[in-house]
C-alpha cells in the first residue's frame, strides 16, 4: 500500500523542475544542435553564446564543454540592490517578480500561458533587478556546480543566505494577518520558498481554523446555559404566583 503524498512540491521536486530553466552558455567546442521534447538547441559554435536547459548546460559544464554565463540577477551588485529593496525600501512586503518577457495583448496568445520554469528569468538577457521564481535553488546549483564562472562566490553566496533569511522572517510574520481573517500575500515568493513554508503556513492555518472552531463551540455552550436558566427563572416565578 503506497503511502499518501504530501500536498504540493516538495523542495527535491523544485529543484528538478528548476532545471528545465533556460541559462546561457559559452561554448568552448563546437557540437550539433540536439531535438529534445521542449524543442530543438540551437547549434554551439564557440565562442558564440546560446541559450539551453539548465540540466544540459551541467552537463557539458562537468565535460568542460562549455561554461555557463550567470545571471544577471546573481551578480552581487544585483543582489546588494534586491537586499536593501527587501530591509530597507519595503521591509514587509516581497521584492516584486520580473515582468513577463512577453508583451500581454488584448488578444489571446499562446505565450500568455507560459510559467516558470519556461520563462527565459535566468539567462544573460535577463532583468537584474528582479528574483525569478527559482530564484533560490539555480543560485545553489549555479554555485555549487560553477562557482569560477561566478563573480565573487563568497559574496554571492552570503547575500543569497541573507536574503533567504529575510524572507523567511517576512513569511513567518505575514501568518499574523490571517488572525484576523486576513489575506496574505505571496507575489513575488519563490517556489522553494513556498515549498518550505508550505507545511509551516498550513500548521499556522490549521491551528486558527480549530481555535476559531473552539471558540465557537464555546459561544454556543454559554448560549445553551444562558437560556436554560431563563427557562428556570420562570418556572419559579409561575410557582410562587399560584
Amino acid at each position: 500500500m503506497a503511502l499518501p503524498l504530501p500536498p504540493g512540491l516538495t523542495p527535491a521536486e523544485v529543484a528538478f523542475l528548476c532545471e528545465m530553466e533556460m541559462v546561457t552558455v559559452v561554448p568552448r567546442l563546437r557540437l550539433d544542435g540536439l531535438n529534445l521534447l521542449g524543442g530543438p538547441t540551437q547549434a554551439l559554435n564557440p565562442p558564440r553564446r546560446a541559450p539551453l536547459p539548465l540540466w544540459l548546460a551541467l552537463l557539458l559544464k562537468r565535460q568542460r564543454r562549455a561554461n555557463i554565463v550567470p545571471p544577471p540577477w546573481l551578480l552581487p551588485n544585483s543582489l546588494e540592490k534586491i537586499l536593501r529593496y527587501e530591509t530597507e525600501t519595503s521591509p514587509e512586503t516581497f521584492s516584486p517578480p520580473p515582468p513577463h518577457p512577453y508583451p500581454i495583448n488584448p488578444v489571446p496568445s499562446a505565450t500568455d500561458h507560459i510559467s516558470p520554469p519556461f520563462l527565459l528569468s535566468s539567462t544573460a538577457e535577463s532583468p537584474p533587478d528582479y528574483l525569478p521564481y527559482h530564484w533560490m535553488e539555480m543560485g545553489e546549483i549555479l554555485l555549487e556546480a560553477c562557482s569560477d564562472d561566478i563573480p565573487d562566490p563568497g559574496r554571492v553566496r552570503t547575500l543569497l543566505r541573507d536574503l533567504r533569511e529575510v524572507r523567511m522572517a517576512k513569511m513567518r510574520a505575514s501568518t499574523k494577518q490571517l488572525e484576523g481573517g486576513g489575506i496574505n500575500s505571496l507575489m513575488g515568493v519563490g517556489a522553494m520558498e513556498l515549498a518550505e513554508g508550505r507545511q509551516f503556513i498550513a500548521g499556522v492555518m490549521d491551528g486558527l481554523r480549530k481555535l476559531g472552531a473552539s471558540r465557537e463551540q464555546a459561544r454556543r455552550d454559554r448560549e445553551e446555559e444562558g437560556g436554560a436558566e431563563g427557562d428556570g427563572s420562570g418556572d419559579d416565578d409561575e410557582m410562587e404566583f399560584e
